[in-house]
């Protein structure tokens, strides 16, 4: 994290935080207490852990920062919603958070009420900017788990014949399911040099929330960039598509060993929630509930190692994280998709209104897989204490990803904004943009 010299006023931080954790119940609003238990795999958390666990992180790293004399919540709460903090004592290991029936919704809820009661009386008397720059780093991390929400129900739903939505669907304006006229991919080129990537001050897309970032972010440092070419648009279903019909899931040629290995143990044969219908249509599985596939609209819910083999069937490879933060120096964070239009799914390119001239759809939509392994940059420095455990101690086995989604909140991204999954993944809104080595 790195709050630089202008520190929001109590006040700014007042409103912040109201807007953030309304913004989390509102998200959590259409389930009910059965919804919010379930966890349907070790990766997805339920609901209600996501409601407790904010509040957990604002009562221990803010409030507990503030007033180091007062007495906890409950002191059992530690071990149930501390996610991953070593130096902070045990905790409930991961896959088992599906079992805690207790406590209720309705009690973490109350503790939710609780928590913000005393953060809102804290922050009518002002904080330091020490406590400010912690506050700022919680906010960041709840709206890191409303996205969470959106992808962990949804997988949690999915598990259910029933098929149940979380929202109606979107309006049929908004969705064309017919094969459409793509928008014609071209390649944009950026010439080789000696570039600078990372976090500073005034570097960010404007959203307002350019002065914070992540610890693995920074710092900004720079780096010797080959030419390269980066495609206009995101690949969409009807690409993808074509891709799974000239065999790709069954041509180990295009795969990475690892992603072979994971595809045939798995037997997938298609992105997540795709469902092959007899007369060879395909339907997916959203928010929204079962819709048929928008072939104009970005590919989504696939894992690195698919993105991989397309970007090899398709004669490309994926970019990489430096070539995709300097291709998105031409593109406005203000041009996304994002979780405040209500639409819960990719959208096409062809209902984005922009005056970019590209390349499009930088920010929103899915998130992008980038050919860049999740490391520390130059000169990288973790947090003191354990909030130093946020961020470094995941830099292993796992890839970059860059420009946020249509689950992502607007005012939480920036062009230096660092994702990272392991890269089986599937369960994310994650998708594909293609690069190309340019020769010179």
């Amino acid at each position: 994290m790195r709050f630089h010299d202008a520190v929001s006023t109590s006040s700014s931080l007042a409103s912040r935080y109201r807007d953030v954790r309304q913004a989390t119940s509102a998200l959590a609003a259409p389930l009910g207490p059965e919804d919010c238990t379930v966890q349907s795999m070790p990766d997805v958390s339920p609901t209600k852990w996501h409601l407790a666990h904010t509040t957990w992180f604002f009562e221990t790293f803010v409030l507990g920062r503030a007033k180091p004399a007062r007495a906890t919540y409950d002191a059992r709460y530690g071990l149930l919603f501390n996610s991953y903090y070593e130096a902070l004592g045990e905790r409930t290991p991961r896959g088992q958070r599906g079992l805690l029936s207790r406590p209720t919704l309705q009690e973490i809820v109350a503790y939710r009420e609780a928590i913000d009661e005393e953060m809102d009386a804290m922050l009518a008397r002002g904080v330091d900017a020490d406590v400010a720059a912690v506050l700022e780093l919680g906010l960041n991390h709840e709206q890191q788990h409303q996205e969470l929400i959106l992808t962990d129900i949804q997988h949690v739903l999915a598990q259910n014949p029933l098929r149940p939505r979380y929202t109606p669907p979107p309006p049929a304006s908004t969705r064309d399911t017919a094969r459409r006229d793509r928008p014609p991919l071209t390649w944009h080129d950026e010439p080789e040099g000696l570039r600078s990537i990372g976090h500073e001050a005034g570097t960010g897309p404007g959203t307002g929330n350019d002065l914070f970032a992540f610890d693995n972010e920074t710092p900004r440092h720079r780096l010797f960039v080959p030419a390269f070419s980066i495609a206009s648009r995101l690949v969409t279903c009807g690409e993808y598509l074509d891709f799974i019909e000239d065999g790709g899931y069954s041509r180990p040629e295009f795969w990475l060993s690892d992603g072979w290995a994971v595809r045939t143990k798995e037997g997938w044969e298609g992105p997540l929630y795709w469902e092959k219908q007899e007369d060879g249509t395909h339907l997916t599985f959203s928010l929204h509930g079962t819709l048929a596939i928008d072939r104009g609209a970005p590919v989504a819910h696939v894992s690195m190692y698919e993105a991989y083999a397309y970007a090899a069937w398709a004669g490309a490879r994926l970019p990489t994280e430096a070539e995709w933060e300097i291709t998105s120096e031409r593109c406005t964070i203000a041009s996304g998709h994002f979780v405040g239009s209500g639409l819960l799914v990719p959208r096409p390119l062809a209902h984005r209104a922009s005056s970019e001239k590209g390349p499009h759809q930088m920010f929103g939509d899915v998130w992008e897989w980038t050919g860049s392994a999740y490391a520390p940059y130059p000169g990288f420095r973790p947090l003191a204490g354990a909030l130093g455990e946020y961020n470094g101690k995941f830099m292993c086995n796992q890839m970059v990803l860059r420009g946020g989604s249509c689950f992502s909140p607007a005012s939480h991204l920036r062009r230096t904004y660092r994702n990272f999954f392991p890269p089986g993944a599937r369960w994310q809104m994650t998708g594909i943009r293609l690069a190309k080595d340019l020769q010179t």
